[in-house]
């Protein structure tokens, strides 16, 4: 199983962050991939690899390539991680609200 310390490291380098980038637009093999990139055909599968560890990424054979594509699940998971921390800032901000209200409302 993947830890979200895995998978926000995995999304710390810019250059797996343009491949998710570039298959959000579907499946693509590694030198479709590398031909957009500014690095080797061996450092895109070095990064594949990578993303593929920390669930973001899953691939398939097609005759003699492999496609990668995205991990819904992967992705799923990571939103849900984020999503909480979002959920916890709301929060935040709502109790922020209601006590500038109360302060308001007191100084009238």
């Amino acid at each position: 199983m993947q830890t979200y310390g895995q998978i926000l490291d995995a999304l710390g380098d810019p250059t797996r962050r343009a491949i998710l980038d570039a298959l959000r637009r579907g499946p693509r093999p590694v030198g479709e991939l590398a031909t957009r990139l500014p690095v080797s055909r061996p450092a895109v599968s070095q990064h594949l690899k990578i993303l593929k560890e920390a669930g973001l990424v899953t691939d398939r054979r097609n005759g003699t390539q492999r496609l990668y594509q995205l991990d819904a699940a992967g992705l799923a998971g990571l939103r849900a991680y984020l999503e909480a921390y979002w959920s916890a800032a709301l929060g935040n901000l709502k109790v922020a609200v209601e006590r500038d209200h109360r302060i308001r409302r007191r100084t009238k």
